[in-house]
């Protein structure tokens, strides 16, 4: 395949993704059949499979499109400037705000995770459990050299902060009264007033 074919055939994946994603939130991803999909994308069943294998490859793709941006921007917070607890603030506000900004990918994925089959669900585990951990390793950091505290061992940190992000797409709504990026700081002042509380003798 040409970089000019790529082009133009990069359009038509867009396409069954963004119609998947509309389907799978208006009807759920057992309600909708894969020729649906490709009624509303206005392409053959071939055209489909040559870009995904499934329908559980397109749903391990919904969300698995999020992840990857999501690591990306993490590895160069992490990698970034600045202080380690600057650095840490910076990643958590971003994976909220991130979140936020593609809430209903998200929200079909964790909605309909448990239907996949048994081994893209391991897979999945998996990649997410790599974002988790380099999360994890900036707290363990933090907490190493006493920047932060260590009452609180850094995977329950981190499990206790990725529980409320997920939480997000039972309430955020993008026309309400705060932003990702407010809710963002937020998130990320409660994980770093709680990682420093502790560090004050009671």
């Amino acid at each position: 395949m040409t970089k000019g074919d790529h082009v133009r055939e990069e359009p038509v994946r867009q396409r069954i993704l963004a119609e998947a994603t509309r389907l799978f939130a208006d009807r759920g991803f057992e309600g909708t059949s894969v020729q649906e999909i490709v009624v509303a994308a206005g392409v053959t069943k071939g055209a489909m499979y040559h870009y995904f294998d499934s329908k559980d490859d397109l749903l391990h793709e919904i969300y698995g499109r999020v992840l990857r941006m999501q690591t990306d921007r993490l590895a160069q917070i992490a990698d970034g400037p600045g202080t380690l607890e600057q650095r840490l603030r910076r990643a958590a506000a971003d994976v909220v705000e991130t979140t936020t900004a593609n809430l209903d990918d998200s929200k079909i994925f964790f909605r309909s995770m448990h239907l996949l089959a048994p081994e893209t669900r391991k897979t999945v585990r998996a990649e997410r459990r790599r974002y988790h951990e380099r999360f994890r390793d900036l707290v363990a950091e933090g907490q190493r050299t006493g920047v932060f505290s260590d009452r609180v061992p850094a995977e329950l940190v981190v499990d206790y902060f990725f529980g409320s992000v997920h939480h997000l797409g039972t309430w955020f709504h993008a026309d309400g009264p705060l932003t990702g990026a407010q809710v963002g700081r937020h998130f990320a002042d409660l994980l770093l007033t709680s990682l420093r509380a502790g560090n004050v003798d009671q």
